[in-house]
């Protein structure tokens, strides 16, 4: 491991010095200058990594949580959940939290279609401003467009087909339509998106002496969301109101076929949910425009509802549904300091509440109440090549309720949770940091939720666990980053009373379940290095006097990560991350891009160890643009070898859990600007949610 790890470590000094060197050099004077603001594929800032999806056909093709995995160094999976460098991740959409989780979220996120996507930000050293319930990292999936001075449309399609066994269809449409004026703006994007899938699963008992089958199930899903995504925003002088309503319905129905000893079922299940979001913020400005004062209320309501049935039986054999509730208010100011360049100090507070309640058959049997309330201070400062950022929040917690009418275990605390941060710049491209914060991690109601809303059969069962408790995170973390594309890092995560999935076998039933362990640690060591096709023509001294923009040159980005997670008397191995992606731009402006992803066998990935390589597969888009760049279109295959399949066995079980999804696709996109007389309009903010943490590079939250 030591050797795999020196080679890349010292590939990554040598292109950091040249850099250097490079930035050292004296400048020319140049006789003309054209300034041209181009979107970067990837941006490292120093609390950050933010992706643009809305550019990179290759990421916007299908689904968004088809275009996550897409990215190097996060892993998704039903098993595990989300992670982003060993770090579990918070997801919010456009600032807010969604509050779900699991199985629940993935299903969201499949029914959504990535080319809504303006770009993702994954935060992996969230500061005091943000809660302290983020845990280890926040990805904020960012829908929002701009507006501009007049009247302007796009309309976006995406046609995919998957060709496992048969021909399944996945479609999308969308529609964004915005304009502003001196008084006010408004701004629409609705959309549907249609989706055929396939997924073929087994649990075998691994015994001595040979296997014993569980189950197998072969099911064919349809899902169809529907989403609206409004806003309005008004200028009164200098201060602005800002409201904004989201809705989003989805009905997914599945047919299953399933098999096990002494039972055959075919199944039939049913899933309806709503989510709206409804958000207003005024924005208090100052003659000072460094100065500001932000307040916003959230209401947000999200209703599930899950029917499952089983062919020769009368009544349905689940039917469950919940309901979740949640306000949020806040305020945050911030203003300049004067003893310190670039330096300001911020602090605000905050005040949330949820309620969430499950019925099974019409009877509740879950009633769970939450309450938050914060306040926080984080100052930053910079003295010439250093940057410091310390800060604190405090934040009141009580939780309770009740399950099958028996009171749960009480969460009432109060808690202080710090952050700091120092960084050198050795140039404007170049910079070190190191990171500490502490976090905590509320269950989420998904987890929480007693009753099963995937699918069961007489040998499976899912359930969640009502009594879970949160978790405790200390988050360290030293990077070095050049040039936004490359990086090399390493971090750990220490979790006390872990939120963790564990599948058990109990008498030929498996159970699906959530439980707290007393600790976890997660090491997690990563590097990326972009190395450009020309360094094999001109070599390393003339590539790096070359000035192009990476976005659009000839080159290979390698990212590798060796991730380590260690719980208390198990020992546990780790396992390596490895993307590789290749940018090439053909005759015509023809964008050829491949991207092939890699997890090892046999390391530990919490409770489960993965008996074959994961996430393994090989996608390829080509892509161009038409009609002055008002016309996008782009030819996809993903997974083109079939080879994308999770093989995990259960630690302390003989159990053996296979996944397979028809996850190789062949479709296009295109997406298509409304051409307009104004050629000089101006952009203006966006108005979705646009607050001041957006023009400083910061989320809401």
């Amino acid at each position: 491991m030591k050797k795999t790890i020196l080679f890349p470590t010292l590939l990554f000094c040598a292109f950091f010095q040249l850099s250097a060197q490079e930035n050292s050099k004296k400048p020319q004077e140049l006789r003309e200058v054209t300034i041209t603001k181009t979107k970067k594929a990837v941006e490292q800032r120093a609390d950050r990594t933010i992706f643009d999806f809305a550019n990179q056909p290759s990421l916007s093709s299908g689904s968004v949580l088809e275009g996550l995995k897409k990215l190097p160094g996060l892993i998704a999976s039903d098993i595990a959940g989300m992670m982003y460098q060993g770090k579990q991740l918070d997801v919010y959409m456009d600032g807010r939290p969604l509050n779900i989780s699991s199985n629940e979220l993935n299903g969201f996120l499949e029914g959504m279609p990535a080319n809504a996507i303006e770009r993702i930000e994954i935060v992996t050293q969230p500061g005091a401003e943000f809660p302290a319930t983020s845990g280890g990292a926040i990805l904020n999936i960012i829908t929002n467009k701009n507006a501009k001075n007049f009247l302007s449309a796009t309309y976006t399609n995406s046609t995919n087909v998957t060709t496992y066994d048969q021909l399944r269809w996945r479609v999308n449409n969308s529609v964004l339509l915005n304009a502003k004026n001196k008084y006010f703006g408004w701004q629409l994007n609705m959309g549907q998106n249609y989706r055929e899938s396939a997924m073929w699963s087994s649990f075998v008992n691994d015994i001595i002496g040979g296997t014993r089958l569980l189950s197998t199930t072969d099911s064919d899903r349809t899902n169809r969301t529907n989403f609206i995504k409004s806003a309005v925003t008004f200028d009164l002088k200098k201060d602005r109101l800002l409201l904004n309503y989201d809705v989003n319905y989805n009905n997914n129905g599945s047919d299953t076929q399933s098999n096990g000893p002494g039972f055959s079922t075919q199944d039939a299940s049913n899933s309806k949910g709503w989510r709206q979001d409804a958000v207003a913020t005024y924005q208090k400005r100052f003659e000072d425009k460094t100065k500001k004062l932000d307040f916003k209320f959230n209401f947000n309501r999200n209703q599930n509802d899950f029917v499952l049935n089983s062919l020769g039986v009368a009544l349905p054999v689940l039917d469950n549904s919940s309901d979740q509730k949640f306000y949020n208010f806040k305020f945050d100011y911030s203003q300049p300091i004067a003893f310190s360049d670039e330096g300001k100090i911020s602090f605000g507070s905050l005040h949330e509440g949820l309620s969430f309640q499950t019925q099974n058959r019409g009877v509740t049997n879950l009633d769970y109440q939450r309450k938050t309330t914060a306040g926080y201070f984080e100052l930053q400062t910079k003295f010439k090549s250093m940057s410091f950022i310390l800060g604190g929040r405090a934040e009141d917690y009580s939780i309770s309720g009740k399950a099958n009418n028996t009171d749960l275990t009480p969460f009432k605390q109060f808690r202080f949770f710090p952050n700091a941060s120092a960084q050198y710049n050795f140039n404007k491209s170049v910079f070190f940091n190191v990171n500490y914060n502490k976090k905590i991690t509320l269950p989420s109601t998904s987890a929480l939720n007693p009753n099963n809303t995937s699918y069961q059969n007489p040998t499976i069962s899912n359930q969640g666990n009502p009594n879970l408790q949160p978790t405790i995170y200390d988050n360290y973390e030293v990077k070095l980053s050049a040039y936004d594309y490359a990086f090399i890092g390493y971090s750990v995560s220490s979790a006390k009373n872990q939120v963790i999935q564990r599948v058990n076998l109990n008498s030929n039933v498996v159970t699906n379940t959530n439980e707290n362990i007393s600790e976890l640690k997660v090491h997690n060591f990563n590097i990326g290095m972009p190395i450009p096709y020309m360094l094999f023509t001109k070599g390393l001294a003339e590539t790096m006097k070359m000035n192009v923009n990476p976005d659009e040159m000839n080159f290979l980005f390698v990212y590798a990560a060796y991730q380590l997670h260690q719980i208390p008397a198990i020992e546990t191995k780790g396992f390596w991350v490895y993307n590789v992606m290749s940018q090439i731009v053909l005759p015509s402006k023809i964008k050829f891009v491949t991207n092939f992803s890699y997890i090892t066998a046999k390391g530990n990935y919490y409770y489960f160890i993965a008996n074959k390589p994961f996430n393994n597969t090989v996608d390829l888009s080509l892509s161009k643009k038409f009609l002055k760049d008002q016309l996008s279109i782009s030819i996809n295959a993903d997974d083109i070898f079939n080879s994308n399949r999770f093989v995990f066995n259960s630690y302390n079980t003989s159990l053996l859990l296979s996944n397979k999804m028809d996850s190789r696709r062949f479709g296009f996109s295109i997406n298509y600007k409304i051409p307009t007389k104004n050629k000089l309009a101006r952009e203006t903010p966006i108005l979705l949610n646009k607050d001041k943490k957006e023009e400083t590079g910061i989320i809401g939250n």
